[in-house]
């Protein structure tokens, strides 16, 4: 019988991964708080004092310039909070993706504590996160207290940490939101010139078509792929059920006979529930180690098409913002033509002198956005065309692996079964590794009186009792070998 040890054999071990090197911030003790509608849960997240690399090792992540120890409790929101900024203060970075939001079973034990694992793998993302690491939103969602971090919670498009870095748009470091007139203005100035189409032409045009379209081709290639590996997923574990009920037959088979063949019946049985055991160990990995990476795949594709979303929002606002120009140059030429409109004609030109500064502040973070962007999206291929190559390798060989163990069990099998022997008053065939099978002699004819030279046909079929001498004779004569 084959050792039990065969189905533990050591798992393969999880390549290391970029995040890895920020294990030192951990999200962790997930507690429920209040109760019905308002019932949530929080979870701790604790930043340990870094380890200070060997010497010429460069430090990549801001977290490990710190050496204090820090806790503190934040919630699910907190956390979208964090990815929300990330994309305002660090536009056209690719944000890693944060879990999804669930109305059912976010409850569940099961369900909050695979929510636990993937933020901290977001955190642990962004802490190193060439592009986020130093973002002071960050800093502010790892270490402020609760009525700083509510602060800056509320401060909603302006800056998340006295120490941070102003928006974009901002002249002024302040906590106060843009007045809803203001921006619903903007918002309707930016419509008409996307709607017009009249955006401003840039030298990377050609070169971010074509990221466009190799990221959107890429996308759905991948969600094929994707698709078919769970397909494959939910295969395995079909194969696993039905190993399980196959045993269950086998057994409940053997059980009805009494003989040998009643313990072959059943030693085919437990193997097959030891193979089931087996399938649905492997289903779960090629779960976590390639359903899972490849679905992880599309969500970064999709921060991807996020960040060049954000680079055609600062084209179309850099866009809007020369139209504003244009537009003001041409009331104050007509102000300035006009007699008895100086006052009028001054206020117009301190509006566009406004206006001018906009635009060069738009000019200058559509120019940085699409930088970042080029950064991000060469950095992208290459990472995940690495993660991609090992992803397809631990998937072979993880079958290789699984194959090798069922081929064990199958082939210890084989020799325990050619091992039954079998009463011969049994109805099946008695099958032995030490001798050849041998028809038992007829009850009518006496083995003693059959020469060497009698066919088996000549036992198996002795002439009828009640037929004459002639006749059997004949018989004889009929089933009697050739003499040489």
């Amino acid at each position: 019988m084959a050792d039990m040890a065969t189905l533990h054999q050591p798992a393969i071990q999880r390549r290391a991964r970029p995040e890895d090197a920020a294990m030192h911030i951990t999200v962790s003790d997930p507690v429920q708080h209040q109760e019905g509608m308002n019932k949530y849960t929080s979870y701790r997240v604790d930043v340990r004092p870094q380890a200070t690399p060997p010497p010429g090792e460069h430090q990549d992540s801001i977290m490990m310039q710190h050496t204090a120890y820090s806790a503190v409790l934040r919630r699910y929101s907190d956390f979208f909070w964090l990815y929300e900024r990330l994309h305002t203060e660090r536009a056209g970075a690719v944000v890693p993706p944060i879990p999804e939001k669930t109305a059912v079973g976010r409850f569940s034990p099961q369900f909050i504590e695979d929510r636990r694992m993937n933020l901290e793998r977001f955190l642990r993302r962004v802490a190193v996160h060439p592009e986020l690491a130093d973002a002071p939103c960050l800093d502010t969602f790892l270490r402020a207290d609760d009525a700083t971090f509510h602060a800056a919670k509320q401060a909603k498009g302006d800056v998340a940490s006295t120490g941070g870095m102003s928006h974009p748009h901002q002249q002024s470091m302040t906590y106060q939101s843009p007045p809803k007139k203001e921006g619903l203005k903007r918002w309707f100035a930016e419509a008409k010139t996307s709607i017009a189409g009249d955006l401003v032409k840039s030298p990377d045009d050609d070169l971010f078509d074509e990221i466009s379209r190799y990221i959107h081709s890429l996308d759905s290639q991948m969600k094929n792929v994707s698709h078919q590996a769970s397909a494959l997923v939910r295969k395995g574990k079909e194969i696993a059920n039905g190993l399980f009920e196959f045993g269950l037959a086998f057994n409940l088979l053997g059980q009805s006979e009494a003989d040998a063949l009643g313990d072959a019946l059943g030693r085919m049985g437990d193997t097959a529930d030891r193979l089931s055991v087996l399938s649905a160990d492997h289903a779960e990995k090629e779960m976590a180690q390639f359903e899972e990476p490849l679905q992880d795949y599309l969500k970064m594709i999709h921060a991807v098409k996020l960040a060049l979303q954000r680079r055609h929002e600062k084209r179309l606002t850099y866009s809007t913002c020369l139209a504003e120009v244009e537009a003001k140059q041409v009331s104050l030429g007509k102000l300035q033509s006009q007699m008895g409109q100086d006052a009028k004609a001054y206020a117009a030109e301190m509006s566009l002198r406004r206006a001018q500064q906009a635009a060069e502040v738009a000019r200058d973070d559509f120019a940085t956005v699409s930088q970042r962007v080029l950064r991000e999206v060469d950095r992208f291929k290459r990472e995940k065309a690495e993660d991609m190559r090992r992803t397809v390798l631990d998937y072979i060989n993880l079958q290789v692996d699984y194959n090798k163990r069922m081929e064990q069990i199958w082939t210890a099998l084989v020799p325990q079964l050619e091992k039954v022997q079998l009463d011969s008053h049994s109805n099946a065939i008695a099958v032995s590794s030490n001798q050849d099978t041998k028809p038992a002699p007829s009850p009518t004819v006496a083995s003693s009186e059959n020469p060497p030279s009698t066919s088996v046909a000549q036992q198996a079929v002795p002439p009828p009792s009640n037929a004459d001498p002639a006749s059997a004779g004949m018989l004889s004569v009929q089933y009697r070998d050739p003499v040489p």
